[in-house]
């Protein structure tokens, strides 16, 4: 390896330093001492009960609420008894209150928190995820101004609901709706109706106000408060994942409470058209809650969120508030979509509404254009396919890089049979450095002159590498974000294929490491070290074998272990097709090639300019 091919794997990683330093989200100090507090646990093997997540039990059965004042006294309950339903579909257990007739809680059947093994089996509600943050308690809440400018929000108003039971259960292609219902003492009716599907995280949430064209004043606000709930053992890695999106076909805005001296913003600006088409989702990492209005299919959306910080992390809360216009007629009806779930690509792209546009693809160095189809169409389809018939996501990736690696064959092979001519060469560059030693400009011409000579690209080495970037990207895109590697394990200490790995927790905190060290990555390093060992055989060069390994090491370090992983599997598939050239292939040899009808190549007419450059100089001091 000489010293371009050196100069271009330094840049390379540094490069890629500097990029996987503002896109991993190592746990805080607070974050390692919540997980080892939570690991510890009684003879019962319960966890601490100052750490442990409070058991939770649904209500079926109603209670009496707190009698709020309410700014509008024409929208105050007189029945302040709350009444809690619970419908079960094949996909969530979900809660309605009567209390603002809203969802109440949101469980997911198919998604486990991260704490679940502490918890028995059959321990519904401590062993999955629910996605309503509850503080507050406001969330669907319709706001409007009455014409005598009084303030009314539904989170205050007790509704009555069409349903007795205290749980309902619907499968496959059924659906069942719940009507809830609010009518004051001058019979004005405000209604809030939602319809659910056995199979579908999609339903539908319709708004309706009668006999309200003399009380509300041109809009009202449908509200979604305090994001969606924090879920993830890691929350410094979620709440950067955190963001709301406002979608339309011409342009998708994202909304970050961690912008700079941006605590809300209005979609679009006001004075502007309002949006066509649209709906706004909050998310986390993994889970996203999209409302889409279908009835009015143009307004604006404000955003207001902030960042707080507590003895678990970092967290961020959003407020949405859509605007919607109010028809002064007797009846006023809106309808909403509306999502809550996972966000997996492929499940939100089947409705057909440009839901999946909430998925985040990196745009490193502004190459999303090639990152995002080999995510979306190559890396996601084919794991998925592998994971039909392996039930191991480790293994798939194990598969994974061994398909990937047998396509990039004939690439890496050519790089290979380049670097060991490179070796085969360096005697004669060692002797070019000893005759012209106090000429640096004469060595670097007689050295192009020899890869001339011999047909040897110098740059060959850094190929694999370059291309390597988009396909490293994208991977850490995949392993990173998409649902399917959530808690997914593999072997022995490695139990989460989206999170870092971890063998050993220092008790003090290292420079760039923090205090958790990765076993995948330091078998990554070694792998390195192994690989760069049997490349590099100039001895200016072996300071590299040392300091690549330990870069690497570093960047890594704090990466999800499935990433890890795909390159310790690619640097042993690696060490083994470099090993097969070079005790296999003792062909290879040193010739010749004719250079007659070649065209000056881009390195040849840098080395001419820069020797006719030196030439000039020489003579301009001569002169002097």
């Amino acid at each position: 390896m000489d010293r371009n091919t050196t100069i271009g794997f330094v840049l390379i990683g540094i490069i890629l330093m500097v990029w996987l330093y503002f896109n991993s989200n190592a746990p805080t100090d607070q974050q390692q001492n919540k997980k080892q507090d939570t690991v510890q646990t009684t003879d019962k093997n319960t966890p601490k009960e100052s750490e442990k997540p409070k058991s939770e039990t649904p209500k079926t059965e109603t209670k009496t609420g707190q009698n709020d004042d309410l700014k509008d006294s024409l929208f105050t309950s007189t029945n302040n008894n709350e009444k809690i339903i619970t419908v079960e579909t094949d996909l969530a257990k979900i809660e309605l209150t009567s209390k603002g007739a809203q969802i109440r809680k949101f469980y997911l059947k198919n998604y486990k928190t991260w704490y679940y093994k502490q918890f028995k089996e059959d321990d519904f509600y401590n062993t999955h995820v629910q996605l309503i943050n509850q503080k507050n308690e406001a969330n669907l809440g319709v706001e409007f101004v009455t014409k005598n400018r009084k303030l009314v929000n539904t989170s205050d108003i007790n509704f009555a609901i069409d349903k007795n039971q205290a749980y309902y259960r619907i499968k496959g292609k059924d659906s069942i709706a719940f009507r809830f219902t609010f009518t004051s003492k001058d019979n004005k009716t405000i209604s809030k109706t939602y319809t659910f599907k056995g199979d579908d995280y999609l339903s539908k949430f319709d708004v309706e106000f009668d006999n309200m064209e003399d009380v509300i004043d041109k809009s009202y606000m449908v509200q979604w408060n305090n994001g969606i709930n924090f879920l993830e053992l890691n929350s410094v890695d979620e709440a950067a994942h955190s963001k709301t999106t406002v979608f339309s076909p011409d342009q998708t805005y994202t909304f970050d409470a961690t912008t700079p001296n941006r605590t809300s913003a209005e979609f679009p600006k006001q004075g502007t058209t309002p949006l066509a088409n649209f709906w706004v989702g909050v998310r986390d990492k993994y889970f996203t809650a999209i409302i889409e209005p279908v009835t009015q299919r143009t307004g604006t959306v404000s955003v207001s969120g902030y960042e707080a910080s507590n003895q678990y992390g970092k967290q961020k809360y959003y407020d949405v508030n859509i605007k919607e216009n109010f028809n002064a007629d007797k009846v006023h009806k809106n309808s909403f979509n509306l999502y809550i779930g996972p966000i997996d690509y492929a499940g939100l792209k089947a409705y057909n509404r440009h839901y999946e546009s909430i998925f985040e693809f990196s745009n490193f160095l502004g190459l999303g254009f090639i990152i995002r189809p080999i995510s979306e169409y190559l890396f996601i389809p084919f794991l998925r396919f592998l994971h039909e018939f392996i039930p191991n996501y480790g293994l798939v990736i194990i598969l994974f890089t061994l398909v990937l690696k047998f396509l990039l064959h004939p690439l890496t092979r050519q790089s290979l049979r380049s670097m060991k001519k490179m070796q085969l060469l360096q005697p004669m560059i060692n002797e070019l450095k000893e005759k012209y030693k106090d000429d640096q400009q004469k060595i670097q011409k007689e050295q192009m002159k020899l890869y001339s000579t011999y047909g040897i690209n110098p740059m060959g080495g850094c190929l694999p590498t370059l291309l390597q970037m988009p396909i490293l990207v994208a991977l850490y895109t995949v392993f990173a974000v998409i649902i399917d590697m959530r808690l997914a394990p593999f072997t022995l200490w490695i139990n989460n294929l989206s999170a870092p790995d971890k063998i050993i927790t220092l008790p003090f905190a290292l420079p760039l490491i923090n205090q958790s060290i990765s076993g995948l990555a330091l078998l990554m390093a070694i792998t390195m070290f192994i690989q760069q060992k049997m490349t590099i055989k100039d001895p200016t060069q072996k300071a590299m074998i040392y300091m690549m390994p330990i870069m690497m090491f570093v960047m890594f370090n704090a990466l999800p272990s499935g990433l890890n992983l795909y390159y310790l599997m690619f640097n042993l598939f690696s060490i083994i097709q470099q090993y097969y050239v070079n005790h296999r292939h003792d062909d290879i040899k040193l010739v010749p090639v004719d250079n007659s009808k070649k065209k000056q190549g881009f390195m040849s007419r840098m080395m001419d300019a820069a020797e006719k450059q030196a030439e000039i100089q020489k003579k301009a001091k001569k002169k002097k």
